[in-house]
């Protein structure tokens, strides 16, 4: 066996047999297959697409390919939730200290940003001195202490998954459902969480377009999860729209507090949504129940007294839960003000891209975050809005020309227009 006859077998149209993709897996792992022999492959399953046994044993095969941690000596159920990526989704910082103020453990690996999306681990290093590569025993030893820990995964964890990924981001083929499943699940797989939530996103900002590619998406994972025998639900999500009023870092981070601390928004909604979907999952809670507990959780200030908790445990300086004018913005404060009236429409991904040409985001894998740039958003979509009215504040450092464009170009003012609902189905694995 060869992996050049794998290839060629995928490429035919042919079901691969679980020799031959463990050889692929392995061959991916070790070396042996060369990043135009992955690309090949990719391409070939982008085409001619994979079954739900192949997704299964692809995934299977890349969360074995490496060390899978330890789950740690705690007892309860211990949670985990993932996103497909959008454009100020800082759900995260908000997610996890509710759910472990609530007594669910959680063990959230992240990842950092790409493109246009934002990445959580780059968000959390707002915090001076905060770390995201905690060893497995450093990160099972935070969960049994304090009840959560967010990390980066090890350089040994799914190694497969890491090499294909970064073959698929410069090869055209990020967009194929079975190897977004097969990328997601891995990680989840080789992960000791129980309950898997997934926020499957789709429209302008997110990789998905079509709602209906993004339940295709959120059902295969769900079965991929409960072929597994672990407990994965799928909520689907609009991501036109940023998610909160805040692009960018420090700015996302302030916004996630503020959250906390009672603000109210789309980004305050969906959070506390998926929290309560967790919640109902991991305790077996009935709906209303777990909804009132998630909103006492904030109320009371137990949440926010728990992300205070997680970041000082994670050598962060803590102080920014209570003081988050501590995380500075760029010195250039710029307003972009309405080219037009009628009811605010906002492209998410221009919004994205013109962060990234701040300097808030990286293009490459080795470039560096500023975490100060961003924009702030003073009308948000489905508001009415008069021509001039300030519409975004965009910090940034010395010359934003086309990034400033680029902010003008995300905003647009039809006479009617009413935003996409930001909720849409969830999955259980019982309904796939």
């Amino acid at each position: 066996m060869t992996v050049y006859e794998i290839i060629d077998a995928k490429k035919r149209g042919a079901e691969l047999t679980p020799r031959q993709i463990r050889f692929f897996v392995r061959a991916v792992a070790d070396g042996g297959a060369s990043d135009a022999q992955i690309a090949a492959f990719c391409m070939a399953v982008l085409l001619r697409g994979m079954t739900d046994e192949e997704c299964f044993l692809l995934t299977e095969a890349m969360a074995q390919s490496g060390e899978v941690p330890p789950r740690p000596p705690v007892g309860g159920v211990i949670a985990d939730k993932h996103s497909t990526g959008g454009v100020s989704d800082s759900t995260t910082l908000i997610l996890v200290p509710v759910l472990c103020s609530l007594g669910v453990k959680c063990a959230k690996y992240s990842g950092r940003g790409l493109g246009h999306t934002g990445g959580t681990l780059d968000k959390l290093e707002s915090f001076p001195g905060f770390r995201v590569d905690l060893t497995a025993e450093r990160f099972a030893r935070q969960i049994a202490q304090i009840g959560g820990a967010i990390s980066g995964q090890t350089a040994h964890t799914v190694p497969a998954d890491k090499r294909m990924y970064v073959v698929r981001d410069v090869t055209a083929t990020i967009d194929s459902i079975p190897l977004i499943a097969s990328s997601v699940m891995s990680k989840k797989l080789a992960s000791f969480a129980d309950v898997v939530l997934l926020d499957v996103k789709y429209g302008n900002g997110a990789f998905l377009p079509a709602e209906a590619d993004a339940e295709e998406l959120a059902r295969l994972m769900v079965r991929i999860g409960k072929r597994a025998g672990r407990r994965v639900c799928a909520v689907v999500t609009n991501m036109d729209a940023p998610l909160g009023d805040a692009v960018g870092c420090n700015l996302e981070v302030r916004e996630a507090i503020a959250v906390l601390g009672g603000k109210k928004n789309d980004l305050a909604a969906l959070s506390l949504y998926l929290a309560q979907k967790i919640l109902e999952e991991a305790l077996s809670l009935p709906e209303a129940e777990a909804k009132a507990r998630v909103r006492a959780a904030v109320d009371s200030g137990a949440a926010l007294a728990k992300l205070e908790q997680i970041v000082a445990a994670q050598g962060g300086d803590a102080r920014a839960v209570r003081e988050p004018e501590r995380l500075p913005l760029a010195p250039n404060e710029v307003t972009v003000r309405a080219a037009g009236s009628g009811v605010c429409r906002i492209a998410a991904k221009k919004l994205g891209e013109a962060c990234l040409l701040l300097g808030g985001g990286r293009q490459r894998a080795e470039d560096a975050v500023d975490h100060t740039v961003g924009i702030l958003l003073q009308k948000r979509a489905g508001e009415r809005v008069r021509e001039g009215e300030p519409v975004a504040r965009v910090y940034c450092r010395g010359a934003a020309d086309e990034a400033l464009e680029r902010v003008r170009e995300a905003f647009s003012y039809p006479p009617e227009y009413a935003p996409p609902a930001r909720i849409g189905r969830y999955f259980k694995a019982e309904e796939v």
